[in-house]
């Protein structure tokens, strides 16, 4: 190391999901500027996968077990303090409450604290934590939604110290390991001549398949011949789920997919993207489906309004009949429409949800880091 290197450390909860990628996110952030980034993950093994997926200089994985940092977390501070004195780090960005927490406690670095869930401060004690460090705490949100969630917890910070930075994606990356609609629908085991409504995300109450799945039994007579609804995920309400499939007698045109190792691989096969959830943080799947070239339509609520950002692809939250009719608007459209969609889709994550777009913001607010 030269006496010049500076370095960031990126301190990560884990890397499942779509958190690898949010370490590729930010660790891209940095590129062409003289600063190096290292990774470290809190949870997980190494892994020769990760260590390429997270496109740093360095990557540490401190193998601990999620039952291993419950409590206090002494030797998860022990061990970023002694990984903070290995480099000259100009400030440390921490990914979820728990390494923001182990960051501010191991280092003297100023903190940049990335949330990408709902509800990080509701507890009073995380309020008192953050307000005790807000000295070198700035706070990012994924979405305005999360950001407005945590101002609305830490009431006396300024709001420029609690602002967004959109999550985003690589699109000719996301684009190139997208296999054809042929392919896809292959692998998927779906028709080739389907209409198919494609859903992902865990079988969890906060992603409300239960809305889809009416929804679509309710559109079903006036979509194309044989359309399907294909769901891709696992989780705990896979049963009931099931059930009410059966309950409305559309147990042939629903497919459950199941977990789906690099899903986002494979959804050009679906006609249209519907994301139900009712409590987005962002919606990740959008851009990826969106980068796909398959209209998206998602609820009103949350995150995921502010990645489509078309007003007539939104429909009422928790409510099947909306969903309906949203799902009947999409499946009329003549291919000259569907095209002037996805374009306009692309055009939208060329214009807000890119590492170069990305890069420029964060540096706007790099005053409280620098």
């Amino acid at each position: 190391m030269t006496a010049s290197e500076q370095w960031v450390l990126q301190f990560c909860h884990s890397y499942d999901g779509p958190f690898l990628d949010c370490a590729r996110q930010y660790a891209a952030l940095f590129v062409g500027t003289p600063y190096k980034v290292c990774t470290v993950y809190l949870i997980g093994a190494p892994s020769d996968e990760v260590v390429r997926g997270s496109a740093s200089d360095e990557v540490i994985f401190l193998d601990y077990s999620s039952r291993d940092v419950r409590g206090l977390k002494l030797r998860a501070i022990r061990d970023i303090r002694k990984i903070a004195t290995t480099r000259t780090f100009a400030f440390c960005i921490a990914h979820r409450f728990k390494p923001i927490y182990v960051a501010l406690l191991g280092t003297t670095l100023p903190v940049i604290g990335v949330h990408h869930a709902f509800g990080d401060y509701q507890r009073r004690s995380r309020q008192l934590f953050a307000n005790f460090y807000r000295k070198r705490l700035t706070l990012l949100g994924v979405s305005n939604a999360v950001r407005d969630d945590i101002r609305a917890c830490l009431t006396s910070w300024p709001a420029e110290r609690i602002e967004t930075l959109y999550n985003r994606i690589d699109i000719e990356a996301v684009q190139a390991e997208q296999v054809s609609r042929e392919e896809a629908r292959t692998l998927l085991q779906l028709p080739q001549d389907a209409w198919v409504v494609g859903n992902v995300g865990r079988l969890h109450p906060d992603k409300d398949q239960a809305t889809l799945i009416r929804g679509f039994a309710l559109a079903l007579p006036q979509l194309p011949t044989g359309s399907l609804l294909a769901i891709m995920g696992s989780g705990p309400l896979e049963s009931s789920l099931k059930a009410l499939v059966v309950e409305l007698g559309i147990d042939k045109q629903v497919r459950f997919l199941g977990q789906i190792r690099h899903g986002r691989r494979y959804f050009r096969a679906f006609d249209v993207f519907a994301l139900s959830s009712d409590h987005e943080p962002f919606g990740m799947v959008l851009l990826e489906a969106m980068a796909a070239n398959v209209p998206v339509i998602c609820n009103d609520t949350g995150g995921g309004k502010e990645v489509v950002g078309y007003a007539e692809q939104f429909f009422q939250s928790a409510d099947p009949k909306a969903l309906a009719t949203s799902l009947v608007d999409i499946a009329s459209k003549n291919e000259l429409q569907f095209r002037e969609i996805t374009s306009r889709q692309l055009i939208r994550i060329q214009e807000q949800f890119t590492d170069a777009v990305s890069r420029v913001r964060f540096w706007r607010l790099g005053e409280y880091w620098e």
